[in-house]
């Protein structure tokens, strides 16, 4: 009889980890799937553009998009902490919680965005003299710019709405909105460059469109879910503006500004120098960082995973279940950057190709090739398991790790780059990716620790015991 129960007890664990590993999956490659969108709108504007007959637009478009990266990068909080968030009380099936952190950041999406619209022209003066990239491609960036924008305050509440739709693990909401998206953009993208002859104005309209679009989309999939009524009915502005949740939501946040600006000074120094070494390499370069874009999310796509897993175990206080998913994550962590590396080593001389068919920049891009097909195996670790992190909203792991990063980085920036040129500024670039790896990992075992202690606890008190 014991023996029974044993190979019973044996069978369910086995069961229930299928079930797991496979909705893990599941809702990996779906946001994969849906994550991509983001670099591929990039992408296919730095496409378009970079098959017309002038380099410089690929410049323009590329900085003109660093712009806007720096902008909305700065507040990406609004997407990664409103998923946590709502992982979290998705779990705990609390109704009024899951609008109460809907509501509390579509609110600061909206200030935030008129915020942005009315101070456009000291922002876009900022950046140009910080770039300082020559008249030509000077006048491609502002261009870019002064379109754009004005999807300002899209863009933010796009970042809160499909935080909150992630987080409850609703993937095929996620993957329709994004690629609607996607489709809308490299429509108009073809129509307005290709028919209309608009170049770099043609890609930003398009892209304002479709930033557009998916607002409304999004609007449309949530009143789906809670209608206005319910929402309306269930706002509480005592529960949004309490005094100490808002402390705790803003730490969550400013940790994630601070590990934002980190990676902002990086990319920010590294394509202002790029800048100065002349247009090819510029564009080079460019091409090569749309190619890590979308490398980065692809492993996005598991750090959202990750991210509702872990929000979702410790909101039902459910320890095991958070460890099984560090452990899972850190599985495909090696998986993918082994797949990523060896599809980049077989097939990158095509990739480029569809960026660009200009031969010099082609050519130039060859040159530092390798340095993206390290690229995965030295990242891995540092995007992944940042969404462990995010989801159980212990950010200051994430925050510490990104500001030892940084020092690493400004050392190897202004040590190596006199001496070996664009060699020198890929690699400070890698180095900071192994460093971001390298220091979150070494608070994963100081997370699962307290999480380990501090669910149990709840759960003994629950229990009654």
């Amino acid at each position: 009889m014991l023996f029974v129960n044993s190979r019973r007890k044996m069978k369910k664990s086995v069961n229930i980890e299928k079930t797991r590993n496979w909705e893990y999956l599941k809702l990996a490659f779906g946001f994969t799937l849906s994550t991509l969108t983001v670099p591929l709108l990039n992408s296919v504007d730095t496409a378009v553009v970079g098959n017309l007959s002038n380099p410089v637009f690929i410049g323009g478009v590329t900085l003109g998009g660093t712009i806007f990266n720096t902008i909305y990068w700065l507040f990406g909080f609004l997407r990664v902490s409103t998923s946590g968030y709502s992982a979290k009380a998705f779990g705990e099936s609390n109704r009024r919680e899951e609008i109460t952190v809907l509501v509390r950041p579509v609110l600061i999406s909206v200030l935030l965005g008129i915020f942005f619209v009315l101070f456009q022209k000291p922002i876009l003066w900022g950046f140009i003299h910080f770039f300082d990239a020559g008249r030509e491609i000077t006048e491609y960036i502002a261009v870019y710019f002064n379109i754009l924008i004005w999807g300002a305050p899209f863009v933010l509440l796009n970042y809160t709405f499909l935080g909150w739709i992630m987080g409850r693990k609703e993937i095929k909401k996620c993957l329709v909105l994004q690629l609607m998206t996607n489709f809308v953009n490299i429509a108009l993208d073809i129509y307005f460059v290709k028919v209309l002859k608009m170049d770099v104005a043609g890609v930003a309209v398009a892209t304002l469109i479709s930033q557009i679009t998916t607002t409304l989309l999004s609007v449309f999939i949530i009143l789906k879910t809670f209608s206005l009524k319910d929402i309306l009915h269930n706002i509480n502005l005592k529960e949004i503006f309490d005094k100490a949740e808002v402390k705790k939501v803003g730490a969550v946040n400013l940790d994630l500004v601070l590990r934002t600006v980190c990676l902002l000074v990086t990319t920010n120094l590294f394509l202002e120098k790029a800048a100065h070494n002349g247009k090819i390499i510029l564009a080079a370069n460019s091409i090569l960082f749309q190619v890590q874009y979308l490398m980065s999310y692809i492993f996005d796509g598991f750090a959202n995973a990750s991210s509702v897993f872990s929000g979702i175990a410790v909101g039902e206080k459910d320890f095991r279940k958070l460890k099984w998913v560090m452990r899972k994550s850190i599985h495909f962590c090696i998986i993918i950057s082994a797949f990523l590396s060896t599809a980049f080593i077989l097939g990158g001389k095509k990739l480029l190709l569809f960026y660009t068919k200009n031969t010099e920049v082609i050519n130039t891009a060859n040159q530092y090739k390798m340095w993206i097909a390290a690229f995965p195996i030295v990242i891995s670790f540092g995007l992944v398991i940042y969404g462990n992190f995010t989801g159980a909203t212990e950010t200051a792991y994430i925050r510490n790790s990104m500001l030892q990063s940084l020092v690493i980085f400004l050392i190897v920036y202004f040590t190596v780059i006199p001496a070996y040129q664009n060699h020198g500024l890929w690699l400070s670039f890698i180095v900071f990716s192994f460093a971001r790896s390298l220091f979150l990992m070494r608070y994963v075992k100081k997370f699962l620790e307290k999480y380990k202690l501090e669910l149990n606890v709840k759960t003994s008190i629950n229990s009654g015991i």
